[in-house]
């Protein structure tokens, strides 16, 4: 039965939908002025939180796949991906505009520095490079092998993301939440680094 609504052809546009909610509760907050004292800095956080989520989701995927022996799960694995990356650049926007006004000059020195932004940025950047290649044509030109490898580096955004949330919150020395996403992501990459030396054996 699972296997079978994983395979209808409302399941992506139900899950499509979904991913879209989060942004559509900021977007009716911010208009019914519900964000609280600061809400440039809610809608700053709260984009970058539905970042991590949205990662913590696409790397949960494979896992779920193979744990449950539903296969169909991988259909949704790219467009989770895409949603990682949308939620990223909406909280690189919100920074953008809300903290500095979109006044690139200052924005490229506050990220030169500011380590965490910096991390963020990086982080921003693979998963540009990855959303880029997502699609069949990348991997055509790129072949499997390669473009398997690149893809890899989604390991590299999950570590940078971490350090990024991390390094933000170390100036409140508020760990609790970060802890939590890096303890789930930390089980994510180590059941796939298990997975990968169970084959090489």
């Amino acid at each position: 039965m699972q296997a079978r609504w994983l395979q209808h052809p409302a399941a992506k546009p139900v899950a499509f939908t979904l991913c879209l909610l989060p942004v559509a509760w900021l977007a009716c907050a911010a208009l019914a002025d519900q964000l609280g004292a600061n809400p440039a800095e809610a809608l700053i956080r709260a984009t970058g939180d539905w970042t991590l989520r949205a990662l913590c989701l696409v790397l949960a995927v494979t896992p779920l796949r193979v744990l449950t022996r539903t296969p169909q799960l991988a259909r949704f694995r790219r467009m989770l991906g895409l949603f990682v990356f949308f939620y990223g650049v909406l909280h690189l926007l919100c920074y953008a505009w809300f903290d500095m006004g979109f006044d690139v000059p200052d924005i490229a020195r506050d990220i030169a520095k500011r380590p965490f932004i910096l991390v963020g940025t990086l982080a921003l950047l693979l998963l540009a490079l990855l959303a880029a290649t997502s699609f069949h044509r990348a991997i055509q030109a790129l072949g499997a092998r390669r473009w398997q490898a690149l893809h890899r580096s989604v390991y590299a955004v999950a570590v940078l993301a971490v350090l990024h949330f991390w390094w933000m919150r170390a100036g409140k020395n508020d760990f609790a939440e970060v802890a939590v996403y890096a303890a789930v992501l930390a089980a994510l990459l180590g059941w796939r680094a298990w997975r990968r030396l169970l084959h090489k054996k």
